[in-house]
């Protein structure tokens, strides 16, 4: 047996990394999770969204004499049907404006990794991966 096929690795090129190369490859995966955090806190709002149209579904049913809890912060305080219905369409409102800024913030750090990830795969070729694998 011979000892020289064992554990050596022979890169097919010799490829150098600066210390500018290595910041940019941080900066890539910084932006990546900040991007994750972004989807995530999308989704998130998305969710609350989703809710709370379901109760405007739900309060459309109700009389309009009716006393609804009504969370705020902590205590539920019990409201009419219409001042229910009122504070419900502002707070779609600001999710819905909350969700858009997301989006544009996710959008700008997308364009950022697009653009390093154009340098990086310039540079390095087939020997960085930098795509995301996607479990879903």
């Amino acid at each position: 047996m011979t000892s020289s096929s064992k554990g050596t690795f022979q890169p097919e090129s010799d490829v150098h990394i600066t210390y500018e190369d290595q910041q940019k490859i941080n900066k890539f995966a910084r932006l990546n999770a900040k991007l994750e955090d972004y989807k995530d806190q999308i989704k998130f709002k998305e969710n609350d969204l989703m809710n709370i149209e379901d109760a405007c579904n739900e309060i459309e049913l109700m009389d309009s004499d009716e006393q609804i809890p009504y969370l705020v912060g902590e205590v539920f305080i019990y409201q009419n049907v219409e001042k229910t219905e009122k504070c419900l369409d502002e707070t779609k409102t600001k999710i819905e404006e909350e969700i858009k800024d997301l989006k544009s913030k996710a959008d700008g750090v997308k364009e950022n990794m697009g653009d390093l990830k154009s340098h990086l795969y310039g540079k390095f070729g087939s020997h960085i991966n930098l795509e995301v694998d996607e479990e879903q």
